[in-house]
């Protein structure tokens, strides 16, 4: 998951610098009121599944939900149309990143937490129930020999005759 959130990370980046560089391509050649005036005119929206390994539900994938805050035609100038995409490519860039980065957080959690019970287990529980093995086994014994004994005795106090007698 480590790898994958890196690989996520790496492509955010890459795609915000892109985006950066069409921004500033727009705002050269139109100036801020163009980029003003592309903006999309409603929030796009993210869906992210989720996914659940080994009682562990984590964010696994991301999707742009809604093409409404696309703008389909922009005027102004030549470097518009490809900012507002670069921008789309790097939203969802970005999104995967801080899934990915979610689940892997999730996943840290878990193993810590997996840890804590372990050591616990190890420490406490697992030295108390050999404590109470070793007693209970001590008990079965002296049941044992104290059987053992009457026994014995039941059969030196029997009676010494044959089938016959």
């Amino acid at each position: 998951m480590r790898i994958l959130a890196e690989r996520a990370r790496a492509e955010w980046r890459t795609a915000f610098r892109e985006a950066d560089t069409w921004l500033l391509r727009a705002a050269v050649l139109g100036g801020q009121d163009a980029v003003r005036g592309a903006a999309a005119p409603s929030l796009v929206e993210v869906n992210v599944t989720w996914a659940s390994e080994m009682g562990l539900t984590y964010p696994a994938t991301v999707e742009l939900a809604s093409t409404s805050g696309t703008v389909d035609h922009i005027d102004g100038n030549a470097a518009l149309a490809p900012a507002a995409t670069a921008f789309r490519v790097a939203l969802l860039a970005g999104a995967r990143c801080g899934a990915a980065e979610e689940a892997v957080r999730l996943l840290e959690l878990e193993v810590a937490l997996t840890k804590r019970r372990l050591r616990a287990l190890e420490k406490r529980w697992v030295p108390w129930l050999q404590a109470a093995l070793r007693e209970r086994e001590l008990v079965l014994e002296q049941s044992e020999q104290e059987d053992g004994i009457r026994t014995r005795r039941a059969l030196a106090a029997a009676p010494k005759g044959g089938a016959g007698s």
